[in-house]
């Protein structure tokens, strides 16, 4: 494969990756201040699917990419920039794997809050800030990441 159709694949996906995960917490958010079940039930599933199908496979593109495009070049993995962009990646990351739990369990406490017509539990409103409070990290890793791959500054 050539370097130019790896950068681009690299490029495309990590702009897949973060238009996904903005879309879906804006959707996701204003959808469960709503506070009507069914609504966040169906934006919750919606959302799940996303990660499933665009998230996870771009979460993992990003690194094979990105790791080849940086073997092309002869880039040291130890080089300022790489070496954060690495560390900001697994930091992301590791901020999303919970999240996706959290969206599963949101989908399904709004699905059954919905079928018995009863309002959003308690737990559903702890679930949605721990949610939020690993979402907002992972948005400021993202920018930082953007600005790494596109700047390369000496770090």
């Amino acid at each position: 494969m050539s370097y130019l159709l790896v950068k681009w694949i690299h490029v495309l996906s990590s702009t897949v990756l973060f238009g996904t995960g903005i879309g879906s917490a804006f959707y996701l958010l204003f959808a469960s201040l709503r506070a009507e079940p069914r609504s966040v039930a169906t934006v919750a599933g919606l959302v799940v699917w996303a990660d499933a199908v665009f998230t996870a496979t771009t979460a993992l593109l990003q690194p094979v990419t990105g790791l080849w495009l940086a073997h092309q070049a002869g880039w040291p993995l130890t080089q300022g920039w790489l070496a954060w962009s690495l560390g900001l990646y697994a930091f992301a990351i590791a901020c999303w794997l919970p999240v996706v739990a959290l969206q599963v369990r949101m989908r399904d406490v709004a699905d059954t809050a919905a079928h018995a017509g009863e309002p959003l539990p308690p737990g559903y409103w702890r679930d949605l800030k721990l949610w939020t409070a690993l979402g907002v990290p992972a948005f400021f890793a993202f920018l930082a990441l953007f600005y790494l791959m596109v700047a390369k500054p000496a770090v």
